[in-house]
C-alpha cells in the first residue's frame, strides 16, 4: 500500500517485508484453524479483508489530516490494530451485533454503515446519525451498538443482546472489544459474570496492546489476561492481533462455540498501538516504549504483512495479485476521499438544529 510520510508512523514509511516475520506469518496460516478460515473466505473474502484493512487505515489518515490542518481538535485512531477489528467483523454473520470502542471505528462501516457517518460524527453535522450531538454513533439497523466513552461498559450491554438472542432462540451472537486496561473495570466483570451464568452467545475480544491510556501494563496483568477466561468459566482463545486471518479464524471458531450454546468466549488478541490514546498525546505515547519495540511491531504491520502474503496468492485470487492490489487500493482511496469531501460539505451546509438537541433524550 501507499505510505503517507505526513501521517504514517515513521517506522511504516519505508516498510519492507521481513523474511523472518513473513515465515511466522505463513506458519500461522498453515495451522488447521486458520487454514480452514482461509478456505471459507475464498477469493472474494480475501479481497474484502484487504479492502477493509485499507479502509480502516485510510479513515484514520483522513482524521489525522483534519487534526493537523485544524478541522477537528483530536481523533481516536486504531493504527496498528486494524486486523483486530476487520478480521472480527468479517467472521460474523449478517444478523450478529457488534459493540465497538471508538478505536474500532472501522467496525461501523465494515458492518454496513456508510463511512460518511464516521466523518460526519467527528464534524458534528446536522445530517449525521447523531445530528451533531455526539461522535459516538451506531445504528442497530446494521447491528452496530454505539460506543460508550467508558470503555468496557459495552460488555454488559452486549451481554444483554446475547441474552435476547438466547431467549428468542435466534442463532446470533454479540461481540465487543475491550482494552487490556478496561478488563479491570466493574462493568466488564459484571457483564462476563452474567454471560457465564447463562452461557450466553457473547464474544469479548481483549485488545492487549500493553498500555492503558498512558500507563504501561505490568507482567502481572499479562499473566492474568492469559487465564482470564478460566476465571469466568468461559471458553478462552488466543490469536495474533496483527494477523487478520488469525483473528478471522479465532472469531469464526468463537461464533460456532456460541451458536452451539457453549459461550461466552473471551479472545485474547495481542497487538500494538502506533499512537497515543488520541492524537493529542502521541508524543507522550512514544515515551512509553523503547524505540526498538516500535521497530519490531512495525515489521508486523497488519496491512503490509497481509499484502505481502496476497502477492503470492495468484492461484487463490484468480489473477495477477500485483496490479489487482493496486486497483483495489485505488478503489478504497477514492471511496474514502469522496466520503471525507462530502462530509466536509455537510459541515458547511448542514448545521445541527439547536432546538432539536434534547430530542430522543429521556429524563427519569
Amino acid at each position: 500500500m501507499k505510505r503517507y510520510p505526513a501521517y504514517d508512523p515513521v517506522e511504516y514509511q519505508q516498510w519492507q517485508a521481513d523474511p523472518a516475520v513473513m515465515k511466522q506469518y505463513q506458519s500461522k496460516i498453515e495451522e488447521p484453524r486458520v487454514e480452514a478460515s482461509v478456505a471459507s473466505l475464498g477469493a472474494t473474502g480475501l479481497i474484502d479483508l484487504y479492502k477493509g484493512l485499507l479502509r480502516a487505515r485510510l479513515h484514520d489518515i483522513a482524521l489525522k489530516r483534519w487534526v493537523r490542518t485544524g478541522v477537528i481538535t483530536k481523533a481516536w485512531l486504531g493504527c496498528g490494530e486494524e486486523a483486530v477489528t476487520i478480521g472480527a467483523c468479517h467472521a460474523l454473520g449478517p444478523d450478529d451485533v457488534v459493540g465497538p470502542m471508538i478505536r474500532n471505528a472501522a467496525a461501523t462501516f465494515e458492518r454496513g454503515i456508510p463511512i460518511e457517518e464516521s466523518f460526519r460524527s467527528y464534524l458534528a453535522t446536522g445530517d449525521g446519525i447523531t445530528q451533531g450531538r455526539d461522535l459516538h454513533f451506531g445504528d442497530l439497523d446494521h447491528g452496530v451498538v454505539a460506543p460508550i466513552s467508558h470503555v468496557g461498559d459495552l460488555v454488559p450491554v452486549c451481554a444483554g443482546f446475547a441474552l435476547a438472542f438466547q431467549l428468542k432462540k435466534e442463532p446470533r451472537v454479540a461481540l465487543t472489544w475491550v482494552g487490556d486496561g478496561s478488563t479491570r473495570t466493574g462493568a466488564v466483570h459484571e457483564g462476563l459474570s452474567m454471560a457465564s451464568s447463562r452461557s450466553l452467545p457473547l464474544i469479548v475480544i481483549i485488545e492487549d496492546n500493553a498500555v492503558a491510556l498512558g500507563t504501561r501494563r505490568d507482567d502481572r496483568l499479562a499473566n492474568s489476561l492469559a487465564s482470564m477466561a478460566a476465571s469466568y468459566d468461559a471458553v478462552g482463545l488466543e490469536c495474533d492481533g496483527n494477523h487478520v486471518l488469525d483473528v478471522h479464524a479465532a472469531v469464526s471458531e468463537a461464533r460456532e462455540i456460541c451458536i452451539d450454546g457453549k459461550g461466552p468466549v473471551i479472545i485474547l488478541a495481542r497487538t500494538f498501538r502506533f499512537g497515543g490514546h488520541a492524537t493529542h498525546d502521541e508524543a507522550e505515547a512514544r515515551d512509553l516504549f523503547e524505540p526498538q519495540e516500535f521497530k519490531e511491531w512495525a515489521l508486523r504491520d497488519p496491512i503490509g504483512c497481509f499484502e505481502e502474503w496476497l502477492l503470492g496468492q495468484r492461484e487463490r485470487l484468480g489473477k495477477d495479485p500485483g496490479p489487482a492490489l493496486q486497483e483495489w487500493e485505488q478503489q478504497v482511496i477514492d471511496e474514502v476521499e469522496k466520503a471525507a469531501e462530502s462530509s466536509l460539505e455537510s459541515r458547511n451546509n448542514s448545521l445541527p438544529d439547536a432546538d432539536a438537541m434534547l430530542g430522543d433524550v429521556f429524563a427519569g
